[in-house]
């Protein structure tokens, strides 16, 4: 009997996943333990593997596309096999689109034969042309028609002003770009329309523009032009537009198409579609090469001549320049998701306060000195700072805690999260039961993750269960800085750079190597007096290392 495979929940944040590679596809006899697909999620790229054997019937997701937790993504069972009870069951509805490599079998399945559907109308074919609100301003997100300078029936030019617009910044005109009658008001004198919404359409005169209005969405009540001919031209009329316009939503292109040509950067303007009445489909995207385009001349400006020594001083002109406005964009990962939601139901929901103290570090830097004279691997002063916090923690159990909503836990354990920067984001391995480990365990098991998350090996156990996190900056050299709160913990350090500064000892001032750190804390879970006390205690280690070993 055919199973549902639904995508999985890999980690204990994630969400939703990204289906980045098929390893089979329709069609495919698969076993227990063949590794179905890669997916991304939320902290790493993981392989999925079947737990069922069986023939792949059926692909509910196309690669780079994402899907939420228990989604189906595909279905296995016997070759030849009906499955679309299934999709109904799941709720996928049964006008899913089927993959395109339908299984060999299940084409000689009889289909029951549709019901006829109404011919549509090709839109290329009528001669008249769709006038959107355009995008005004970067902010701009709807304008209000302060004044029609046409109304309808009137003859139109293509660089007649047709409307007065007010922004969100200033009032505007908006140009059609087409020549031809006025046949349709989409909006009133005093009303707003939203960025691309159909505000009016030019065209030849009599044409039946209901099909235009049907694909654009339902249109309002509106002035129209009687339309005198109810049977559209076999001809369309060609409309001028540059190839390379950089608003292309009104080409005709199909969502997978759209998708794709937005995360390659591709503009469908300049794309030739190959299905009926020139729609774009995903293998026109695909196979698109960009042409070069020519390189603008350099703006040269000619010397002046030398004024005459008698004249006057001549005003200084400075040379033009001329600079190209450009910009990139990528899809947000999972991962940087993640961090977003998370790192915002943080801040905006745990009350964060900030407590900063400066450490001296003299001692620490002899002690590290001698202690990598003879320790079996080099000790890093985040080593120092992650057995500090832990040993300090034992002393304050109210920084190592956790706010649950109607209770705080108050844990006994000593977890500590290290942040490490990744290409991606952030990830935050946990050095677990970090108190009872030795700075050469410690430093070795840091090294160790910090590697794994580079190459996105880290397994999500490995980043679960921190009871209090680090954030290091120190070795790019930062001053100060706070961190956002690592939720459920209560409290983050933020650990900044060993600077060289002149302090005071003994009356006198001397050279020194002071480093500062900031708790940020959770102020449901922790009161300022608690944190000051916590730093005191982790100033007192990380000036007499020595207490560390006791």
């Amino acid at each position: 009997m055919a199973e549902v495979v639904k995508m999985p929940k890999m980690s204990d944040t994630m969400t939703e996943g990204v289906l980045a590679k098929w390893h089979k596809k329709v069609g495919d006899k698969v076993k227990s333990g063949d590794v179905l697909a890669e997916i991304e999620t939320d902290k790493a790229t993981m392989d999925f593997e079947s737990y069922q054997d069986g023939t792949l019937l059926y692909i509910g997701i196309q690669e780079g596309a994402a899907a939420p937790i228990d989604s189906v993504i595909a279905i296995l069972g016997k070759e030849g096999e009906d499955y679309k009870s299934l999709l109904d069951q799941a709720g996928s509805g049964a006008a899913a689109e089927p993959a395109k490599e339908a299984a060999p079998a299940a084409d000689k399945a009889p289909a029951a034969t549709p019901a006829p559907a109404a011919p549509k109308v090709d839109l290329s074919s009528i001669p008249a042309t769709v006038i959107r609100m355009p995008l005004l301003s970067d902010t701009m997100t709807e304008g209000t028609i302060e004044k029609w300078n046409f109304k309808v029936g009137d003859k139109v030019k293509a660089d007649d002003s047709l409307a007065d617009v007010a922004t969100d910044k200033a009032t505007m005109e908006v140009v059609g770009y087409e020549a031809g009658t006025l046949l349709y008001i989409g909006v009133k004198e005093g009303e707003a329309a939203k960025v691309n919404d159909i505000i009016a359409i030019v065209g030849k005169e009599g044409t039946d523009i209901t099909p235009l209005l049907q694909d654009g969405g339902s249109a309002p009540a509106a002035e129209a032009a009687p339309a005198t001919e109810t049977k559209t031209e076999a001809t369309a009329t060609a409309t001028a537009t540059e190839a390379s316009n950089t608003d292309d939503s009104r080409v005709k292109a199909s969502p997978l198409a759209r998708k794709i040509a937005k995360d390659k950067g591709i503009n469908l303007n300049d794309v030739k579609g190959s299905a009926e009445g020139g729609r774009i489909i995903k293998k026109d995207v695909e196979e698109y090469t960009p042409s070069a385009k020519p390189a603008a001349a350099p703006v040269t400006e000619a010397a002046p001549a030398a004024a005459p020594a008698a004249a006057a001083k001549a005003p200084i002109v400075l040379p033009t320049f001329t600079g190209e406005e450009k910009f990139s964009e990528r899809p947000v990962t999972q991962m940087r998701k993640a961090i977003s939601r998370r790192l915002s139901e943080s801040l905006f929901t745990a009350p964060h306060f900030y407590v900063t103290m400066s450490i001296d570090m003299d001692q620490a830097i002899v002690a590290r000195t001698r202690m990598n004279e003879i320790a079996p691997v080099k000790i890093s002063f985040n080593d120092f700072v992650v057995k500090a916090c832990a040993v300090a923690l034992r002393q304050h159990p109210s920084i190592n805690s956790s706010f649950l909503g109607d209770k705080i836990r108050t844990n006994e354990h000593v977890h500590i999260g290290v942040a490490v920067a990744v290409d991606e984001g952030l990830l935050v391995p946990v050095i677990k039961f970090a108190d009872g480990k030795s700075l050469s365990h410690i430093s070795v098991e840091v090294k160790e993750f910090a590697g794994k998350a580079k190459s996105k090996k880290l397994q999500p156990n490995e980043m679960e269960g921190s009871t209090f996190t680090i954030s290091n900056l120190g070795m790019f050299g930062v001053d100060e800085f706070t961190a956002i709160i690592n939720t459920p913990n209560a409290c983050i350090l933020a650990v900044s750079g060993i600077q060289a500064v002149p302090v005071v000892k003994n009356g006198a001032v001397v050279p020194g190597n002071i480093m500062k750190v900031t708790l940020s804390a959770d102020h449901r879970v922790v009161d300022g007096a608690t944190a000051a006390a916590f730093l005191q205690t982790l100033k007192q280690l990380l000036e007499e290392p020595v207490r560390l070993l006791i």
